[in-house]
C-alpha cells in the first residue's frame, strides 16, 4: 500500500520477542502492520516508504506507567526529614504551581524521552484532560479522589470530577476523544476512607474503568490506619480538617486494600514500597500491579524494593518516575539505569519489559508495549554503536534519536546528553 512506512534500522527490539538484528516494522494506518527481517519486509511491502534509522535500534514506545503531569514546572528540592514535610511543601506553594504549564511541560518531557504511553495522575482533570486531547500522548488519566475526616463531604463530587467534566470527553466519562482513557485514582489511605474506595471501586467495575491508588508508599501508613498517630495525624491536624469518625484498621495498607476488594481488580498500585512476606502472598494471588518508582523511591531514602522478588512471583511489576517533585525529569530510561546499578544481573530486555509490556498491562492497554502485528505504531529509536544495544542504552547516557506516534515521526534527531538522574 502507498500509505505503508517501513522502518528499518540495524536492530530491532519488538519486545515481546528476541532482539533482531538488520529488522524493520511496518506502520499501516497508525498500527503496526509487520515486523521482522528487512529483505523480507521489503519483498512482502515493495511499496512502503522506507525509514532508515541507521545504526540504531527500535523499541515500542516506552510506557511510564504512573507520573503527575501537573507537577512537572517544580524543581526537586534537597531530600525531606520525612515524607510528610515534602507533602506540606508542596501544599504551602500550592498557589504557585501552574498545574496547566507543569502538564504541557510533562508532555514535551515524555515526547522528547521516548515516553508515548502513560499513566496520569490528575488532581484536576477539567485542566489536565482538555490538554491531553491535544497531545499525541495515549494512556490513562486517573482522576485523583480525596475525602477523609471533614472533608469525606466531598467524596460523591470528587468522585464524579474524576470521571471527566471536561466536554472534550464522553458523556458517559469513560474513553478520551482521542487515545487517553479516564480512570479513577482514590488517592491513598491516608487521605480517603475504607467506604471512599469502596465507592470509587464500584464505580470502576460500573463503568469499566481503570483504577489506580497511592498504596505502602510509607511505613507511616500503617501506624496512621491502626490508631491514627504518627505524621499523617500531623498532617491532617496541621490542615485543621480531622474529626474522630475516621474508621481505623488493623494489618497495614495492603491488607486494607485486600479488604475493600482492590487486589481482585486490576489496579495499578503505586510505590508498594513496603510489604512483608504474606503481604507479597498477598499480591501474588490478586490481579493488581505494582508500579515501581525508582528514581523517587531513592530520593525518600526507602529500604530496597521487592520488585525482583514479586517479578519472580509473577506479579506484574511496571516502572514509574513519579513526579518533578521528587524525580530530577521524567526520563523514563534513567529510572531503568537506576535499577542496572541496582541489580547488574538483570538482563536489559527484561529491564525494558518493564517499561513497556509491563507498564502496558498494568494500564490496561492491550495494543501498547509491543510491536506486534495490530499493536498501535508508537515506536522509539536509539542510536547504538554496539552488539548490545539494549546495554548499551542502559550503560550509556543515550537520548532517543527519532519518536514516533502513531505511525508519524514527531521528533529531529537529537545529539547524546548526559545522564539526568
Amino acid at each position: 500500500m502507498a500509505n505503508d512506512i517501513l522502518l528499518t534500522a540495524s536492530w530491532i527490539a519488538p519486545i515481546n520477542g528476541p532482539l533482531m538484528r538488520d529488522g524493520g516494522v511496518v506502520f499501516r494506518d497508525g498500527r503496526v502492520a509487520a515486523t521482522g527481517p528487512i529483505g523480507v519486509l521489503r519483498n512482502s511491502h515493495p511499496d512502503a516508504e522506507i525509514q532508515d534509522a541507521g545504526a540504531a535500534i527500535i523499541l515500542p514506545g516506552l510506557v511510564n506507567a504512573h507520573t503527575h503531569l501537573e507537577l512537572s514546572s517544580i524543581s526537586r528540592g534537597q531530600t525531606p526529614l520525612r515524607f510528610v514535610d515534602w507533602i506540606m511543601d508542596l501544599m504551602g506553594g500550592g498557589g504557585s504551581i501552574n498545574l496547566a504549564d507543569g502538564v504541557k511541560i510533562g508532555i514535551q518531557q515524555c515526547m522528547r524521552f521516548g515516553v508515548t504511553t502513560l499513566g496520569d495522575i490528575t488532581s484536576q482533570p477539567a485542566i489536565s484532560r482538555g490538554i491531553l486531547a491535544e497531545s499525541l500522548l495515549r494512556g490513562v488519566s486517573y482522576g485523583e479522589v480525596r475525602a477523609m475526616a471533614r472533608r469525606r463531604g466531598f467524596l460523591e463530587s470528587r468522585l464524579e470530577q474524576s470521571r471527566g467534566v471536561s466536554p472534550r470527553f464522553a458523556e458517559t466519562g469513560v474513553t478520551h476523544p482521542g487515545s487517553v482513557e479516564i480512570g479513577i485514582s482514590p488517592h491513598a489511605p491516608y487521605s480517603i476512607e475504607m467506604n471512599g474506595y469502596k465507592r470509587c471501586l464500584e464505580t470502576a467495575r460500573k463503568f469499566g474503568l481503570p483504577l489506580s491508588t497511592h498504596l505502602a508508599e510509607t511505613p507511616d501508613e500503617s501506624a496512621f490506619l491502626t490508631d491514627h498517630t504518627g505524621p499523617f495525624k500531623e498532617l491532617w491536624d496541621h490542615l485543621s480538617a480531622w474529626d474522630e469518625n475516621v474508621p481505623r484498621f488493623t494489618g497495614g495498607p495492603i491488607r486494607f486494600a485486600q479488604a475493600i476488594g482492590l487486589l481482585d481488580y486490576p489496579t495499578l498500585l503505586a510505590h508498594v514500597n513496603y510489604c512483608d512476606d504474606s503481604e507479597m502472598d498477598l499480591l501474588t494471588s490478586g490481579r493488581a500491579s505494582v508500579v515501581y518508582c525508582p528514581r523517587t523511591h531513592a530520593f525518600f531514602g526507602h529500604p530496597p524494593h521487592r520488585w525482583r522478588e514479586m517479578l519472580t512471583r509473577g506479579i506484574n511489576v511496571a516502572i514509574g518516575t513519579d513526579s518533578c517533585a521528587s524525580s530530577p525529569d521524567l526520563n523514563l530510561v534513567d529510572d531503568l539505569r537506576l535499577l542496572h546499578r541496582i541489580a547488574p544481573e538483570v538482563d536489559a530486555l527484561g529491564l525494558f519489559r518493564m517499561a513497556t509490556i509491563h507498564g502496558a498491562q498494568a494500564l490496561g492497554m492491550q495494543d501498547a508495549g509491543t510491536l506486534s502485528p495490530g499493536n498501535v505504531a508508537d515506536a522509539v529509536v536509539f542510536p547504538v554503536k554496539t552488539d548490545d544495544p539494549l546495554g548499551e542504552i542502559i550503560e550509556q547516557p543515550i537520548l532517543p534519536s527519532q519518536v514516533w506516534f502513531s505511525g508519524r515521526r514527531i521528533q529531529a534527531e537529537t545529539e547524546s546528553a548526559a545522564p539526568t538522574g
